[in-house]
């Protein structure tokens, strides 16, 4: 009995190994088959990489001001008296010389004819005078008046041209004055304000309208005082404007003014904008950066770029991969936020941007496309479909 009791437990000792290294056998199978499986490429989105590419960049101080127009008129009464007629609204553009109002020249009139009347009296008796003197000049040389005589009529003569010479001035006023009478345009332009009626009584040196030229525009702008010393005149000028969305305008710098504000500690710069289409208007804020370094390079935005070590490095995919590579960094486009690659990249490498970036050196990747949307979006329908 004692000798089939060992029998029993020879058996169940030797189904326990079996079992045992069946088991083992089995984890053993899993494993190396996890082993040789291939490693799956991580997908990154397309809005998770950027393609390196030569493009224009700039670099320089950004500035930020306002639109005006670079010539712009106040037009003014130049006489007195009751306006008649307003001939023109703001808004609406004008010929140099344009007649923009009517003050009453009744006066002025008056005092035009008076001295055009005495002109032509004056004139007359110039003329006489001019008579005389020959007169007497040729009588003295043939003996027949003495000298004396012949220096009165002389005299008579320059006071005659004398004062002729006065009511030609006096002329020359009284007509100015009347021809002031109509107000005109300085110059061509638009008539940007008005601020006379009809029936209002003026005085001279009173503000009527103001015409402005848009086809050049002026940016009066501030600049930091210590990034004025990059800057010249003849310098480009690159600036967005309010209300007009991403669209670029550009300038040169026409002036650079010789004192900081003691305020802000900025410095005023002019910069002339031309405006021939008369797409910009006085008085709109702008903000751009005058280009004082500008040139084709390789560039990549500031997103790729890790900049926390001691030198920058980038994530390039390469081969499927992804590897971590130093770069030297040239200028920076703050605007655009892109950077200058001056060595470590070339045109037409792939590196990651943002969150990508965190995908481990060596690690395998590809770019997802619209079948590996299809595909993720269609596996929970066919597991359903196949239950």
């Amino acid at each position: 009995m004692n000798t089939s009791r060992r029998a029993s437990r020879s058996i169940g000792l030797g189904l326990l190994l079996a079992t045992g290294a069946l088991s083992l056998a089995g984890c053993g199978k899993k494993e190396n088959a996890a082993a040789q499986a291939p490693e799956q490429p991580t997908l990154i989105s397309a809005e998770n990489i950027a393609v390196v590419d030569t493009m224009r960049i700039a670099s320089g101080p950004s500035i930020s001001g306002e639109l005006n127009a670079e010539r712009t008129a106040s037009v003014r009464a130049e006489v007195s008296g009751s306006v008649i007629q307003v001939y023109v609204e703001p808004g609406q553009r004008v010929a140099a010389g344009t007649p923009l109002a009517q003050i009453d020249a009744t006066t002025a009139s008056a005092a035009e004819l008076s001295a055009r009347t005495g002109v032509t009296a004056s004139a007359a008796q110039a003329a006489q005078a001019k008579k005389e003197l020959d007169r007497a000049e040729r009588l003295n040389a043939a003996g027949a008046i003495a000298d004396r005589d012949l220096e009165n009529t002389r005299l008579q003569y320059s006071t005659a041209m004398a004062q002729l010479a006065n009511v030609k001035s006096a002329y020359a006023a009284a007509n100015k004055q009347l021809r002031s009478a109509t107000v005109r345009a300085p110059f061509a332009g638009v008539v940007a304000g008005k601020v006379v009626s009809a029936g209002d009584v003026v005085q001279p040196g009173a503000a009527l309208f103001t015409v402005v030229d848009p086809k050049s525009m002026r940016l009066e702008a501030a600049v930091p005082a210590g990034q004025i010393g990059q800057i010249r005149i003849g310098m480009p000028v690159a600036f967005s404007v309010s209300g007009y969305g991403d669209r670029k305008f550009t300038g040169t710098v026409t002036r650079v003014s010789p004192v900081a504000d003691p305020t802000t500690r900025q410095v005023q710069i002019l910069a002339s904008i031309p405006n021939g289409a008369g797409t910009l208007v006085g008085g709109l804020f702008a903000e751009g950066r005058v280009n004082t370094e500008s040139r084709n390079a390789v560039v990549l935005p500031a997103t790729a770029i890790d900049q926390r070590g001691a030198t920058p490095t980038v994530m390039r995919v390469r081969g499927g991969r992804v590897e971590r590579i130093s770069v030297t960094l040239g200028i920076r486009d703050e605007q655009r936020e892109n950077y200058e690659i001056t060595q470590g990249l070339q045109r037409g490498d792939t590196v990651l941007l943002g969150a990508a970036q965190a995908i481990g050196e060596g690690k395998q990747v590809r770019v997802s496309n619209v079948n590996d949307q299809d595909s993720k979006s269609a596996s929970p329908k066919a597991t359903t479909g196949s239950r």
